[in-house]
């Protein structure tokens, strides 16, 4: 099995939704963890630099890093957009 690492920033906006950037894909998790360190005190990111576990923490901000095999659908169910209380 073959993975890689994609690091994204995501941040909570004042109105409640979430603004996410995708930084890149990397080889190792220590190549993801550089990408880190080398944008954390840049402009925007130095707001929010920790590193979150998404899975935990949904409503913070900050960057994470998640693993993927590679060759495979990650996403298999579908998807509904919702508007208020009803599907759009």
């Amino acid at each position: 099995m073959e993975t890689v690492f994609l690091v994204q920033h995501s941040r909570v906006l004042p109105s409640g939704t979430e603004d996410v950037k995708i930084i890149g894909v990397y080889r190792t998790l220590d190549t993801a963890k550089a990408a880190i360190q080398r944008l954390e005190t840049q402009p925007g990111f130095a707001k929010h630099p920790n590193i979150i576990d998404p899975g935990v923490a949904a409503e913070e901000s900050g960057f994470y890093i998640g693993e993927y095999e590679l060759d495979r659908d990650h996403w298999v169910d579908g998807f509904v957009t919702l508007a208020g209380d009803r599907e759009v």
